[in-house]
């Protein structure tokens, strides 16, 4: 397996793109459907149930656009600094949407935002970790300019997807599209960083830490 090539700015930019509305997609077309059930003649008595459809999978686009926003957006200039707080809430809110509970024990501290999106990407990871549900506990360690992170996916079956273990190590993988492009760029985000992102499946949990390379 060969050494992960640096992918043009515009190829990544639209493969995370890609990324982000795959992820929009399903709640953006439940709220169709359900508008489109208001409008149909007879329908009084799917009427509640197309405006809870509709309440719900607004709540969980908003959730998952914030997130991204975050996690994948500018979010700032150059050099910026996040409020941890800020991460914690769009973490939150994005993990309300799927079968694992956050556990999020990182005190709150303004950190360079290149850290946060990493931290939010880990997330996205270790989600990955525990399909059928669990908990993902988040701590840190070391000062807020430069921390180390783990994360532990707890839950039934715990597994790491096939490939990521080593396009977190920065191998090629396979195919370069928008389901791998993720931790893809979190693997960059790490190198960015000075990070080095170690992924180990342990008994009935995954745990993801960040180390520093320098």
């Amino acid at each position: 397996m060969s050494e992960l090539k640096e992918l043009p700015s515009l190829d990544l930019s639209a493969l995370v793109a890609s990324r982000v509305c795959h992820d929009i997609i399903s709640p953006v077309g439940a709220i169709t459907n359900g508008l489109e059930v208001l409008d149909e003649d007879g329908a009084e008595d799917m009427r509640d149930f197309a405006m809870d459809l509709i309440r719900k999978s607004a709540r969980q686009a908003s959730a998952k656009l914030q997130f991204a926003r975050l996690a994948f957006g500018a979010a700032g200039s150059a050099g910026a600094e996040i409020d941890l707080g800020d991460a914690q809430v769009v973490a939150t809110g994005f993990m309300e949407n799927e079968k694992s509970d956050l556990d999020w024990q990182v005190t709150r501290h303004l950190m360079p935002k290149n850290y946060v999106k990493l931290l939010l990407n880990l997330i996205l990871i270790a989600n990955q970790c525990v399909p059928r549900g669990g908990t993902i506990k988040v701590t840190m360690e070391g000062e807020p300019s430069s921390p180390s992170f783990e994360l532990v996916a707890s839950g039934q079956n715990p597994r790491i997807p096939i490939g990521m273990k080593e396009t977190l190590e920065g191998t090629e993988p396979e195919r370069v599209d928008a389901h791998s492009v993720q931790p893809i760029y979190t693997f960059l985000l790490a190198k960015e960083c000075g990070s080095a992102v170690v992924i180990n499946k342990e008994e009935e949990q995954v745990r993801i830490t960040t180390s520093s390379k320098m």
